[in-house]
């Protein structure tokens, strides 16, 4: 079979995340910077995606200050460290087809400069001109070195403790090569 070649498009892509706390939890967005993969259809998938982590944004606190307030702390050493490293990757690298569309996928995930294995299922919707890819991860921030209000490294955090998985879920929408 011919392999497609796609490029995302960065302005019609979303990466949404959400993460968890005793006491609740909060989501946003992050932007996607570039990408680019290949598909066999039937056969494989493979691709990388750069991801901006300078972009995060928060959707459900409403008050501007406190809305920018932490965002300056995702972005701060205590979360992504976006001032020394600006962008994270995704870039699967093994992949195996499925039932209809869908592919189990192998990826490496870089976030901080530390890279480590995911594994998720991938929706692919393909025409003749664009693609859609769809997924949903669960990332354990603590592998990453973002150890805050973590149980993994703190004690007796009471209703401060922040869950070590968030989630991403990621719709990326290419433009055929």
């Amino acid at each position: 079979m011919d392999t497609q070649n796609f490029k995302v498009n960065t302005k019609n892509s979303t990466i949404n995340w959400i993460g968890r706390k005793v006491t609740g939890a909060h989501n946003g967005s992050i932007g996607i910077k570039s990408g680019d993969f290949a598909l066999e259809k039937g056969k494989s998938v493979s691709g990388k995606f750069t991801i901006d982590t300078r972009s995060i944004r928060i959707l459900d606190i409403e008050d501007a200050e406190t809305n920018t307030q932490f965002a300056n702390h995702l972005a701060s050493d205590d979360f992504f460290n976006s001032e020394q490293f600006p962008e994270a990757y995704f870039e699967i690298i093994h992949a195996e087809p499925g039932e209809e569309n869908c592919y189990y996928i192998q990826a490496n995930l870089t976030i901080k400069g530390i890279t480590n294995l995911v594994d998720a299922n991938l929706n692919i919707t393909a025409k003749d001109d664009n693609a859609v890819l769809q997924t949903k991860i669960v990332v354990d921030r603590t592998k990453f070195n973002i150890k805050f209000r973590s149980s993994n490294f703190f004690t007796n955090l009471g209703d401060t403790l922040i869950y070590n998985n968030f989630d991403l879920t990621i719709h990326l929408v290419a433009d055929a090569l």
